[in-house]
């Protein structure tokens, strides 16, 4: 073992005394050679043995906690020698590393580099000659002290080859800085990390099939489903194919690969090995192509689960910046204040409006700066939940209140109590009251800190344009930018408002208030009224007729309960608090009949085979969205439009209504054969928010084409009928 040197210990030499102390300094030298050397704390750690020359290198010597680096075991062979593969073929063993690190630091797995065939003799393995570089992700834990450097020590293990096979090992000891923000990638290293990267397969899988024929075992994949993914073109011509089996002995690693393309689906029939049918079929396909070979993962259990067919860099928000991303939040937050989202407390703006005609500027000020100040806080709340809840592994999103049925509950329970404020049938007090924007001296305030609260609320479940990205962009920051670029998003919702109170010339041309206010108020109760219907809707989806059933009869008690207490208001003392007493029992009921909503659910789809109601009357209907069903689509070559949407996501409703449900589009989906998949996220759901995230996106709405053999088209989140009818390239 070239690595492991063994030292021979030298005989002790008879004769004087001073002689003996020479022999035994010279035996204490040798030793101190023979020893492990200490470590030597740097970026890169080199070994070099009679075969290999191995160096372990960073990308960058300075990491944030919180964040991650690359790192790379390089090796460097000898001409005509090679390591392995994580499959070694007939022969071999691949390579490995065990870590030594500082608790809080985590290793990744090795990301494997596309392998080669080597021959050896009548046998073949599989594995990298000249240069094989093996990446592994170094993850720096949230809380480590920034300052304080990590000390990586690694023990890497390989196997090099020629005829003659030679296990060699070496010890490698690095250093990484630690800072508040990770240091620039080394320029010395760039074309290290390059390389490997571009040799890496693409991540996720592609559904194939694996069938005995004889005594072959065949595998076919899509033509189409290959050119998606690997991103090329309609007219390419495949030249070369190779196949690396996961497991050992599925295939005879050393036989003749034929291969054909047939009905556009790729054909290669492999001799089976020795291991026994039940091995699991999967591997990796390489295709040679204009820029080189390139790897997939084929497997035939792919279609359960797998990602979708995705060019991981189409849809990549980091690169998009925080000076990028807090640009989209402002216009998004402007666009937000449009969408549908925000209709239901258009008629509480309204009132704040009509109360700002004469108003001093300094009143006006106060008015939307409390305006402002409400959206804000909600937007921070929000945020601060999110990114906990994801920090602790939660799969949640843009608008994950609402998708509990306790918080719709809760929220149907207040919009009632709004609608009967303004209707004067109740009177709560001088805060709620006030919401909609009352000017009146300590009134009006905290009235308008609650409508900005209010409109976020009911705002934030849905995704204008520009804050899509931003959102997707934010969740994968650490904290603090996180929540920057969430308030960007408050500041500009607010911002229209702020300049009505602020800009002289908007203000005057508001009518003065006057009696048509209590009038106007008591019509504005009718849009609460008819948010709180929505809101019981939404529980309906989320928990069934239950749930229903039991807000019902705690809104009937919330209400009662609160007309009562109006009723004898000037009652005497001993009705006050009898009547009181029996308000607290019948709100408190109320309020345990939304919590019990929790624990109920709503009768669930079949989201592998069942389909979906119509959309409409049209009959436009599809199937509940699955990776397992979009991957088989796309293997099979059919048109897919995928639809994210959510119950108490009123834009998603609208576009459903406005684009979706004419005849039109239903004959459009007919003739084009594209399969309508529909993602319901009204409940929480693991998988749509992966998808949504492979997007870069982090709510509700969110519209998908693929097209056959092409990378998917994100649609606006705005519809219109002859935006996806010129989607789907049918303008008949």
């Amino acid at each position: 073992m070239p690595c492991a040197r063994a030292e021979q210990s030298p005989r002790m030499p008879r004769g004087a005394p001073g002689q003996r102390a020479r022999a035994v300094l010279l035996l204490l030298g040798l030793l101190l050679l023979a020893a492990p050397p200490a470590p030597s704390w740097s970026a890169a750690s080199r070994v070099t043995t009679e075969h290999v020359t191995a160096r372990l290198v960073t990308e960058r010597s300075v990491v944030a906690p919180g964040e991650s680096v690359d790192a790379a075991l390089v090796l460097d062979l000898r001409p005509g020698w090679h390591t392995y593969w994580r499959n070694p073929g007939d022969s071999g063993e691949p390579p490995r590393i065990d870590w030594r690190l500082p608790a809080g630091v985590e290793a990744g797995p090795i990301r494997w580099p596309l392998p080669e065939r080597i021959p050896v003799g009548p046998l073949a393995n599989y594995g990298y000659s000249g240069r094989a570089i093996h990446l592994v992700e170094l993850r720096v834990a949230d809380d480590w002290p920034v300052g304080e450097p990590i000390a990586v020590v690694a023990e890497a293990y390989w196997l090099v080859c020629e005829e003659a096979c030679i296990p060699e090992q070496s010890r490698f000891a690095l250093r990484l800085d630690t800072a508040a923000r990770s240091g620039p990638a080394d320029a010395a290293v760039a074309d290290v990390f390059g390389a490997a990267r571009a040799a890496l397969p693409l991540p996720g899988s592609v559904a194939a099939s694996f069938s005995r024929d004889g005594g072959l075992l065949r595998l076919e994949v899509p033509v189409a489903a290959l050119r998606a993914r690997l991103s090329l073109p309609e007219d390419f011509q495949i030249a070369d194919v190779a196949f690396f089996s996961d497991a050992w002995g599925l295939i005879e690693h050393a036989a003749e690969q034929r291969w054909h393309a047939r009905d556009e689906r790729l054909v290669v029939d492999l001799v089976p090995g020795a291991a026994p049918p039940d091995v699991e079929p999967a591997g990796l396909l390489v295709i040679e192509t204009p820029d080189g070979p390139r790897g997939v993962h084929v497997d035939a259990g792919a279609s359960a689960g797998a990602a979708p067919a995705l060019d991981p860099e189409a849809f990549d928000t980091a690169s998009l910046g925080l000076p990028g991303a807090l640009l989209l939040a402002l216009l998004g937050g402007l666009v937000l204040n449009l969408m549908p989202c925000v209709f239901p407390v258009l008629a509480i703006k309204a009132l704040g409006f009509a109360r700002q005609g004469g108003a001093p500027l300094r009143e006006r000020a106060l008015h939307g700066i409390a305006y402002t100040a409400g959206v804000l806080t909600f937007f921070a709340v929000v945020a601060a939940l999110l990114l906990a809840l994801r920090g602790a592994g939660f799969a949640v999103g843009w608008g994950f209140q609402l998708q509990s049925p306790l918080f719709v509950a809760l929220m149907a329970y207040l919009f009632l109590l709004l609608g009967l404020s303004l209707a004067g049938a109740v009177t709560i007090g001088t805060g709620l009251m006030g919401i909609g924007g009352g000017l009146e001296t300590g009134r009006g305030h905290a009235g308008a800190f609650a409508t900005g609260g209010l409109a976020a609320l009911v705002a934030a479940p849905c995704t204008a344009p520009f804050m899509g990205a931003a959102l997707g962009y934010a969740v994968t920051l650490p904290w603090l930018p996180a929540l920057t670029i969430v308030l960007a998003l408050g500041v500009g919702m607010a911002l229209p408002f702020l300049l009505l109170t602020l800009v002289p010339g908007l203000a005057g041309r508001l009518p003065r208030p006057g009696p048509w206010m209590e009038r106007l108020k008591q019509l504005l109760a009718f849009p609460m009224f008819a948010t709180a219907a929505w809101l019981v809707w939404v529980l309906s989806v989320q928990v069934g007729s239950d749930g229903v059933a039991a807000v019902l009869a705690g809104m009937l008690l919330l209400a009662l309960s609160l007309w009562a207490l109006e009723q004898t208001r000037h009652a005497s003392s001993a009705v006050r608090r009898g009547v009181g007493a029996l308000a607290v029992l019948g709100i408190g009921t109320a309020l345990w009949l939304g919590a019990a909503t929790e624990r109920q659910t709503a009768p669930r789809h079949d989201a592998l085979a069942g389909e979906m109601p119509p959309a409409s009357h049209t009959g436009l209907s599809g199937v509940a969205y699955s990776a397992d069903v979009l991957s088989g689509a796309l293997a099979a070559g059919r048109p897919v439009f995928v639809n994210m949407t959510a119950a108490w996501c009123i834009t998603c409703l609208v576009n459903e209504r406005v684009a979706l449900s004419s005849a039109r589009v239903a004959r459009a989906f007919v003739r084009r054969d594209v399969l309508y998949l529909k993602g319901d996220w009204t409940n929480r759901d693991p998988d749509i928010t992966r998808y949504l995230s492979g997007f870069g996106r982090n709510g509700v709405p969110i519209y998908v084409f693929y097209p056959p053999g092409r990378q998917p088209e994100v649609l606006p989140q705005l519809l219109t009928e002859s935006l996806v009818l010129a989607t789907l390239g049918d303008d008949t």
